[in-house]
């Protein structure tokens, strides 16, 4: 059964984005049946040009990305999350809607923050720079999680390990 994995930022068009392709990337190329979302609490609407660029320079397909609220992931019909990551601090202090996991669950939920790399100094290529390295921060993080035993751990063991991923 395929693990819906969903990342949170509040504007669904940088750092959340990279999450759901680094992880997506990384999941096919391994052949993890793990499936990458990307929402926001407040989608901008559009995803930042510099993000989508180092996506496709790093080899990830982002055809079809789009910004999108949270909300569509507690409605009939989402894919039943096994996993939650805020990856900004303004969306990891917000009151979550409910998401639903597998067998009705809730998902486990952890936070793993970064820096909002569209406030870079430098211009565009600070601001390229920092997405570049937030790209390869996250997608480490991504590698991480898909070495995790996924099926194996309960519940409180995946919340410990995912957290465990987060401080390193």
């Amino acid at each position: 059964m395929t693990t819906h994995v969903l990342i949170l930022c509040t504007h669904n068009s940088a750092r959340s984005v990279l999450g759901e392709g680094m992880l997506n990337h990384w999941a096919a190329k391994l052949g993890k049946d793990i499936r990458a979302h990307s929402a926001g609490s407040a989608p901008s609407g559009r995803i930042n040009p510099f993000a989508l660029e180092v996506l496709a320079d790093a080899g990830v397909d982002t055809s079809g990305y789009r910004s999108k609220s949270w909300d569509e992931f507690s409605a009939e019909g989402a894919p039943p999350l096994s996993i939650v990551i805020t990856v900004c601090d303004s969306a990891a202090a917000e009151t979550c809607p409910v998401f639903f996991g597998g067998s009705g669950g809730q998902p486990v939920k952890v936070h793993w923050g970064y820096a909002d790399p569209s406030n870079a100094q430098g211009g565009d290529e600070g601001r390229r720079r920092a997405f570049e390295l937030t790209r390869q921060a996250i997608g480490y993080r991504m590698l991480q999680l898909l070495a995790l035993p996924l099926e194996a751990l309960e519940r409180v063991a995946l919340q410990t390990a995912l957290a465990e991923i987060g401080r390193n």
